[in-house]
């Protein structure tokens, strides 16, 4: 991917103060997509927690999983929910749903164009957009259709 997809002025996304999601938006610099799994029970979850959703136990690990999924749900956005966003719109916003990993689902932005015909349960494949030249250096995670 050559020009970024998301423009200038937005925050740059960072760990909590408390380091939680650290090695998700690390894996996102590397290339590799990261989600916690509990090594006691197996259950996979995401957004990061510091306790596992279903033992209870503290700790989930976070395992690399391969950055393909399907639609679950989407909406054309119209309305920018950000000020640097008023003259991208419309976008296309995804809920992938990550079928190797225990289904756990994640937001992002569907690439190309706009008004494209997006049908649920569409395989989507995810593109890590780096920054490199921000300060502090961030990666984000895009999906395209395949």
């Amino acid at each position: 991917m050559n020009a970024p997809y998301l423009p200038e002025g937005l925050p740059i996304p960072a760990p909590e103060p408390d380091r939680l999601s650290a090695p998700y938006w690390n894996g996102l610099r590397e290339g590799v997509l990261r989600v916690q799994r509990c090594a006691h029970c197996g259950t996979w979850q995401f957004g990061p927690e510091w306790i596992c959703h279903g033992c209870l136990r503290f700790d989930p690990a976070w395992v690399e999983v391969e950055a393909t999924g399907r639609i679950f749900s989407w909406e054309r956005v119209w309305h920018p929910v950000h000020p640097a966003l008023k003259e991208r719109g419309p976008y296309i916003a995804v809920l992938v749903e990550l079928p190797h990993a225990g289904h756990v689902r994640m937001v992002g932005n569907l690439l190309g164009d706009a008004r494209q015909d997006v049908t649920i349960g569409a395989a989507v494949q995810g593109v890590f957009e780096h920054h490199p030249q921000a300060t502090p250096p961030y990666s984000l995670l895009q999906w395209h259709l395949i």
